[in-house]
């Protein structure tokens, strides 16, 4: 190319990117709050045919947070309004954390759908605006880091001053809600809501079916972990060490078998019902050439894992179920005496269900808690 062609080719190429920021605002604007969490990058209405049941307007959007490496990362979430007039002082606001739908792009609620069921329908017929976020690096770059407690927190909280960014309809204060991945993600929110984003009013936190304590289990995980009675557990183990990977490849590989590394980067790209269908059959054990019993891995899996047993200084409301077939309720019991023993306060209730069963048994409950907080 002769510097003539060079010069006109460069001239056409600044003209064209000249023209799509004049045509996209939103998004050059937003280059210049790049990392500020809670900043938004873009957002869209949610077309009338694709608004959830019970949800009279919604809207799309990306913004930013803190990622598993504490920098800035982006993700994606939306915010659903109940029908009808806000309250005086806006809507009250709960941010909603999803439980577990995989760890690829495609699996993203603002993708996939639907992005209310039931469960939230209940919530809006109540008066509440939801936002809900899908997490970091669902749907935006990069591997998600699965049931990375902070980074997930973070996200939740940036919905909620996203969200304000989009909606001027809604209020200030707001609650956490969480079930399954989302409970252990609503937990870690608990723990830092109020000094992470001190200009919101959290009110507290409701988390149902949360995993914890799986940080303990570690050192006992190796090439002769046996089966476990549990449904979705080797998938589970498996999203966890590819979203651990993706922020510490070299330590990751080193403890998965050939077979483990093939299963890890397949299941990025695999919802859970088809990474379960593909999967599932194999142990965890299979996966793993040696025991996770390293210092480094146990410092890595510690900070991503381990539920904090300190800073709940909003109400809490724990709840499980007896005979959850994917979390055991033990897990939870031996939590809520960890809570117990550094002081602080919740409620803890358990309920004869199941696992996705536990978060509507204990609505009656939750219903109750969650209109005391915001009271």
């Amino acid at each position: 190319m002769t510097s003539s062609l060079r010069r006109r080719a460069g001239t056409v190429l600044a003209a064209a990117l000249a023209l799509m920021l004049l045509l996209a605002p939103v998004q050059a604007g937003a280059q210049a709050t790049v990392g500020r969490p809670g900043a938004v990058v873009s957002s869209s209405p949610i077309p009338s045919g694709a608004l959830p049941e019970g949800v009279a307007a919604g809207s799309y959007v990306t913004y930013w947070s803190i990622g598993p490496q504490d920098e800035p990362a982006l993700s994606t979430g939306a915010v659903l309004l109940p029908p009808g007039e806000p309250p005086p002082g806006g809507w009250p606001v709960i941010s909603w954390a999803h439980g577990t739908v995989g760890i690829a792009d495609a699996c993203a609620p603002t993708v996939s759908g639907p992005l209310a069921g039931p469960y939230l329908e209940t919530w809006l017929q109540q008066g509440y605006a939801i936002v809900a976020t899908d997490y970091i690096g669902l749907g935006t770059p990069g591997i998600h880091a699965y049931l990375d407690g902070p980074s997930e927190a973070h996200a939740v909280i940036d919905m909620v001053r996203a969200g304000r960014a989009v909606t001027p309809s809604l209020s200030d204060r707001w609650v956490a809600l969480g079930q399954s991945q989302g409970g252990q993600a609503a937990l870690f929110t608990a723990s830092m809501g109020t000094t992470y984003a001190p200009e919101l009013d959290f009110r507290g936190t409701v988390a149902t079916g949360a995993p914890s304590n799986i940080e303990k289990l570690a050192p006992l995980a190796g090439p002769s972990f046996p089966a476990l009675p549990l449904a979705g557990s080797t998938v589970f183990i498996a999203y966890a060490l590819a979203g651990l990977r993706a922020a510490h490849p070299d330590l990751v590989d080193s403890y998965l078998s050939p077979l483990g590394r093939d299963v890890l980067g397949r299941v990025e790209s695999l919802c859970y019902e088809d990474a379960e269908a593909q999967i599932g059959n194999l142990t965890i054990g299979q996966l793993l050439s040696r025991p996770l019993d390293d210092p480094a891995m146990q410092a890595a899996l510690q900070r991503s894992l381990a539920v904090p047993v300190t800073g709940y200084d909003r109400p809490l409301f724990i709840g499980h179920g007896i005979f959850d077939e994917m979390v055991p309720v033990v897990f939870t019991y031996a939590l809520t005496s960890e809570l117990a023993a550094a002081g602080q306060s919740f409620l803890f209730h358990t309920y004869p269900t199941t696992h996705v069963a536990t978060m509507y048994a204990a609505l009656p409950d939750t219903t109750e808690f969650v209109q005391s907080a915001f009271r």
